[in-house]
């Protein structure tokens, strides 16, 4: 059986040694902001187009610093895939406020002590090596 891939980018923004984490309309987990390339994107102009869109602030490609690539099985979806790029996003303007396709925002601790569902990339590899880099409490 043949495996599809969704393609997505991801920009981790901190601030007071918090993550960003946003929840989707209508999904259950938290995840960093961004989204799906469009046609023949590349990942940082994708992730600068996501900001704008889901969360009105500005990003420039030079300001977003490669963190990794990571691959997952897509939550619910069978024989699927995730394959997403993650920067870090050194500097940005404007406050990041959620649009319509954003539900709820929050800033978290790698503890996460209010027990948030969070994406299995971010849960299992992208707050731990925050966490180990000395860049969130």
């Amino acid at each position: 059986m043949e495996t599809n891939f969704i393609h997505k980018s991801a920009g981790i923004i901190i601030r007071d040694r918090r993550l960003l984490v946003e929840r989707s309309q209508g999904k259950e987990f938290f995840v960093s902001p961004g989204g799906k390339t469009k046609g023949d994107e590349i990942a940082k102009e994708a992730l600068v187009r996501e900001l704008k869109e889901e969360f009105n602030i500005e990003v420039k490609e030079e300001d977003l610093t490669e963190f990794g690539a990571f691959e997952s099985d897509a939550v619910g979806k069978e024989n699927t895939k995730l394959k997403m790029d993650v920067f870090i996003v050194k500097r940005w303007e404007g406050e990041p406020t959620p649009s319509s396709e954003v539900e709820e925002i929050r800033w978290i601790e790698s503890s996460n002590p209010e027990g948030l569902k969070l994406g299995s990339i971010f849960e299992h590899d992208v707050i731990p090596r925050l966490k180990q880099m000395n860049l969130i409490d």
